[in-house]
């Protein structure tokens, strides 16, 4: 069973030396998707609300590319510039999961790429 590198031009083109995600089987794992414009490359403004809604679009596209759906999602690790925004952010969060959550951690970080508030990565089974 090898591993397939998964791409795509919906989501935000890698800035360092990995790949968007990974599928090996049934498994597939995304890297942290932070809020970068696919189009553009350039950061999101707003609050974390605005960047949480980039972010997890971005994380659907890999998914998408990926052969797999939000409703795949098993686990994700979620990385906040200030855990004053939790309940923001998890309006956001919420809004593409809903009843179906995936099991979760959530950390606050000092910095993250591009000093971005939010960055969020995902690991699915596929169907």
């Amino acid at each position: 069973m090898t591993k397939e590198i998964i791409s795509t031009d919906k989501s935000p083109a890698a800035i360092g030396p990995y790949n968007q995600a990974i599928k090996k089987g049934n498994l597939l794992f995304t890297s942290g998707q932070i809020p970068l414009d696919p189009v553009s490359g350039e950061v999101v403004q707003g609050d974390v609300q605005a960047q949480s809604k980039r972010v997890m679009e971005n994380l659907k596209a890999v998914l998408n590319a990926g052969g797999a759906s939000m409703d795949d999602v098993v686990k994700t690790t979620c990385f906040l510039n200030d855990m004053s925004d939790f309940l923001k952010f998890n309006e956001v969060y919420q809004s593409y999961f809903g009843d179906n959550a995936p099991a979760r951690s959530c950390v606050a970080v000092d910095r993250l790429p591009k000093d971005v508030l939010v960055e969020v990565e995902a690991i699915a089974i596929l169907s």
